[in-house]
C-alpha cells in the first residue's frame, strides 16, 4: 500500500492552528507466525486475534480500548491477512471511518516503518498488541499522562506491583538497578525522530525478550552497567537512546494488569478470570 507522507513540519503547524494536541494514531499488531500461532490451535482459531475472551475476542477489546480514550483518533489493524480479522470486530467497529485494516510486510518493526507518519497512521504514533486483552482507557491515560517530550516511551510494570497483585504471575523481567520491570506492549512513537528506534528494533525482534542482547547493541560499557545492575532503567533508555540521537525512556505504570498478555495458556485463565471479575 502506497500513501502520501505527512511532515512533522506540517502537523505541527496545523496543530497550532488549531490550538490542540494532535491525537494519537493507535497501530495493532495483530499478525503471527507464518506457521500459526500455538495459542490459536489451543483455542481453535485461524487466528491469535480472534481468540475470545468473555465474549469478545482480543482483537475487539483492544480496538474498543484503544477508542475509549480521548487521545486516540485512529486505529490501524496490521496483520499478515487483515480482511480475515474484520469478522472479529463487531459491526459498528468493522465499518467505523477511524479503524483502518493494513497488510504487513516482513517483519514488525518493518511494517511500522512503512506506515508511521504517512496518511494512514500520522504521528504521534502508538503501538500495541491483539493479545493485550485487559488495556483500559486507565491503562492509556496513565501511559500517556507519564510522557514528557520524548521520542520514544515504553512502558512497563515493576514487579513489585505486579507480585502484589498477582503473586503467582509469571512474567520475563528486565532486571535493573532499584527494580524489575515487565513490558506492557504500549510503545510511544512521537514523530520521524523515531525511525532510527525501528530500524534498531528490525534487527533485535528475535531477540525481544532478551534485554541484555537489545543492550549489547549500544556498546559494552552499557551492557555491563546492565547486567551488573548498577543502572537504573531510566538511565539506561536514556544513554541508548542519546547513542540513536533520539529521547528515549520507560513509563512505569502503577496497573499490574497492564503486563499480562495472552502467550500461554495459563495466561488465557488468568485473563478470563480477571475479565470476568472486572465485567461480572
Amino acid at each position: 500500500m502506497s500513501v502520501p507522507p505527512v511532515s512533522d513540519s506540517a502537523l505541527s503547524a496545523d496543530d497550532r492552528q488549531g490550538g490542540k494536541t494532535p491525537l494519537w494514531t493507535a497501530i495493532i499488531l495483530a499478525g503471527q507466525r507464518p506457521e500459526g500461532d500455538p495459542m490459536a490451535a489451543f483455542c481453535n482459531v485461524r487466528y491469535k486475534a480472534l481468540i475470545p475472551i468473555a465474549g469478545q475476542t482480543m482483537l475487539e477489546r483492544v480496538a474498543r480500548a484503544l477508542l475509549a480514550s480521548p487521545q486516540i483518533g485512529r486505529i490501524v489493524i496490521m496483520a499478515q491477512s487483515p480482511e480475515g480479522l474484520k469478522a472479529g470486530l463487531g459491526p459498528d467497529l468493522a465499518e467505523n471511518g477511524a479503524v483502518a485494516f493494513v497488510e504487513s510486510g516482513d517483519g514488525i518493526a518493518t511494517s511500522i516503518h512503512g506506515v508511521a507518519g504517512t496518511a494512514i497512521a500520522p504521528w504521534p504514533v502508538l503501538v500495541t498488541t491483539a493479545d493485550n486483552a485487559l488495556l483500559t482507557a486507565d491503562i492509556l491515560n496513565s501511559f500517556f499522562s507519564g510522557q514528557d517530550g520524548q521520542h520514544v516511551a515504553v512502558g512497563v510494570v515493576e514487579r513489585r506491583t505486579m507480585l502484589a497483585a498477582y503473586p503467582d504471575a509469571r512474567r520475563t523481567w528486565l532486571k535493573f538497578r532499584g527494580g524489575a520491570y515487565s513490558g506492557a506492549n504500549l510503545f510511544a512513537l512521537h514523530s520521524a525522530a523515531a525511525m532510527p528506534a525501528l530500524a534498531l528494533w528490525s534487527t533485535v525482534e528475535k531477540d525481544r525478550k532478551k534485554g541484555w542482547k537489545i543492550f549489547a547493541r549500544f556498546g559494552p560499557w552499557l551492557l555491563l552497567r546492565a547486567l551488573s545492575r548498577t543502572i537504573r532503567f531510566e538511565e539506561a533508555m536514556a544513554r541508548a537512546g542519546a547513542r540513536l540521537s533520539l529521547r528515549a525512556a520507560p513509563v512505569v505504570l502503577p496497573f499490574a494488569e497492564a503486563a499480562i498478555d495472552v502467550d500461554k495458556p495459563g495466561d488465557l485463565e488468568l485473563v478470563t478470570r480477571i475479565l470476568q471479575q472486572r465485567e461480572g
